[in-house]
């Protein structure tokens, strides 16, 4: 088995960072936070010019995939840049509706794949809340045997308004589906940029079956890995933007990284997420062979990365002091996303019950 990335899953990774770093994505997560979407979709369409969304699409519908070890590249990059939006959500729509395949797929995952599509998801047994349904062109959900699908108001101003997906055109103007409808009020999130909503009941059922619970199970998976992914990569910011910090800042005459506390503390940091690393891309393995333990391993790497990550971000507040926490610093914003990445899309206690039914 091979445990180390190869050249062009390097330069995939080296391309996104150069691309998000020249994106000002510190400006994009305050402004997607104050409800300015209109940075982040911009950035959500160079992220699939990029191939980003087409990772977890399949080659019938327009994507690459399903490429578990790029995903995990790329949604390490996301998470370390904090890239605002239904990311990990779209990612496993897209695994959803390639298990289900029908009309709902032809329709949808052509859309996801080009970045023209952006799709936010809730399933039983992650929690009730449907990241960013109020720039969503859809919201999916899974009822049972059924999927339904919400038409969201991003369907109306989203990036793929005119022609995309969520816009359909009848004789007249008529749709003949159900008008977009708004996703109401937000519940508050410790992290202002993950705006989070309960969907609205019903729904347009797209699929139904058996085979429906199957892939919502299979999307869950993949929700958690992406997660799990972001939880590492903004694990690496803190942990960078902490190193770099104490280098700076001194006491009694020196700089205060010099001292033995601090160095352990930085050190324990780094052992967490380097721990946690290859179990991501082990899960990935995993996911990509189809093994039967692919729901467990996935489940100890959400576990590793998203408590390291948490650790990390613990780390950075307690050397960084009072600044840490201020909004005026773009590490607040890195600080309050660790633990939701956390507990999204499978909470601790959830992932090891799973790893210990196997």
């Amino acid at each position: 088995m091979r445990f180390l990335l190869d050249d062009e899953q390097r330069e995939f990774a080296r391309s996104l960072d150069a691309l998000l770093t020249a994106a000002d994505t510190p400006a994009v997560v305050r402004g997607w936070a104050a409800g300015d979407h209109g940075p982040g979709l911009t950035l959500w369409r160079r992220l699939a010019d990029a191939g980003v969304f087409a990772l977890a699409v399949p080659e019938a519908y327009g994507g690459v995939g399903p490429l578990p070890v790029e995903t995990a590249v790329a949604f390490v990059e996301l998470g370390r840049h904090g890239v605002p939006g239904p990311l990990v959500e779209s990612v496993a729509a897209g695994v959803l509706l390639g298990g289900v395949g029908g009309p709902a797929a032809k329709e949808w995952l052509p859309g996801i794949a080009s970045g023209t599509a952006v799709v936010s998801l809730a399933l039983k047994g992650y929690g009730p809340y449907a990241l960013d349904a109020d720039v969503a062109d859809a919201v999916l959900t899974v009822t049972g045997d059924e999927l339904r699908l919400t038409r969201g108001a991003g369907g109306a101003t989203g990036p793929g308004a005119a022609t995309g997906p969520g816009v359909a055109s009848g004789p007249g103007g008529s749709t003949g589906r159900p008008a977009p409808t708004g996703p109401g009020a937000p519940t508050v999130s410790v992290d202002p940029a993950r705006r989070l909503f309960r969907p609205e009941p019903g729904g347009e059922v797209v699929a139904a079956g058996p085979g429906v619970r199957e892939a919502a199970r299979a999307g869950g998976t993949w929700a958690t890995f992406a997660t799990a992914a972001q939880a590492l990569g903004c694990g690496e910011a803190l942990l960078r933007a902490t190193v770099a910090y104490v280098k700076q800042r001194t006491q009694f005459g020196v700089p205060v990284g010099s001292f033995q506390a601090v160095k352990h503390r930085l050190a324990d940091t780094l052992l967490g997420l380097e721990f946690a690393r290859p179990l991501l891309y082990g899960a990935a393995v995993e996911l990509a062979d189809g093994a039967p333990g692919a729901g467990a391993a996935v489940a100890a790497a959400k576990v590793a990365a998203g408590e390291a990550g948490y650790a990390a971000a613990r780390t950075a507040l307690q050397l960084h002091g009072a600044v840490g926490y201020t909004e005026e610093l773009d590490l607040a914003w890195w600080l309050r996303r660790a633990r939701p990445l956390r507990d999204a899309w499978g909470t601790p206690s959830a992932c090891r019950a799973r790893v210990l039914a196997g």
